[in-house]
């Protein structure tokens, strides 16, 4: 099973290409921080973030996500522990053991491949209740992303800006689909 990761800055469109290539069939392991924030949020908690235990549940819940992804010959992951220690470095917080154990394990055990789908931001942030980063965080929090994924050894593919089908495109070539 190949596993890839996609990642990038919020409001990049990780999305909508996951979306399309689950339309087509792909198997797709949703992200973690979204839904998190989300049941939050519709439990009163107007930042999340500033939960004490925030990296921790959403490192919680991504394991348990990497754990049930049904089996199949390729999966694509929106985000990986890698993105969430990219999150720490954000939110200026320490990294949890239960994410330095889940970043020692995938690098161990190999589980995602080297190549990390990076997808270009797209030039602005669309706000919704949960993404409330500006264009300027956006950067800041993808040069983070790409600095985390570097210094681990993956590759990053650059999926680049422009209409979704080309970028739906780009995946699919640079995973042999």
């Amino acid at each position: 099973m190949r596993r890839y990761i996609l990642t990038g800055a919020p409001g990049a469109g990780k999305t909508s290409i996951l979306r399309a290539l689950e339309c087509e069939g792909c198997c797709v392991v949703e992200e973690a921080a979204t839904h998190h924030n989300e049941l939050r949020h519709a439990m009163g908690v107007a930042e999340p973030h500033l939960e004490p235990d925030f990296i921790e549940s959403i490192t919680a819940l991504q394991l348990r996500r990497i754990a049930a992804a049904p089996p199949a010959p390729i999966q694509f992951h929106d985000r990986s522990p890698v993105c969430t220690l990219a999150l720490c470095r954000l939110l200026d917080r320490a990294v949890p053991p239960i994410l330095a154990e889940a970043l020692a394990r995938i690098a161990a055990e190999g589980a995602f491949e080297q190549r990390v789908l990076f997808v270009a931001e797209q030039g602005f942030v669309t706000p919704t209740a949960v993404r409330r980063i500006s264009h300027a965080e956006a950067l800041r929090f993808e040069a983070l992303h790409r600095e985390a994924y570097l210094e681990r050894g993956y590759d990053l593919v650059e999926i680049s800006r422009g209409p979704l089908p080309a970028r739906v495109a780009q995946v699919k070539l640079a995973v042999g689909l």
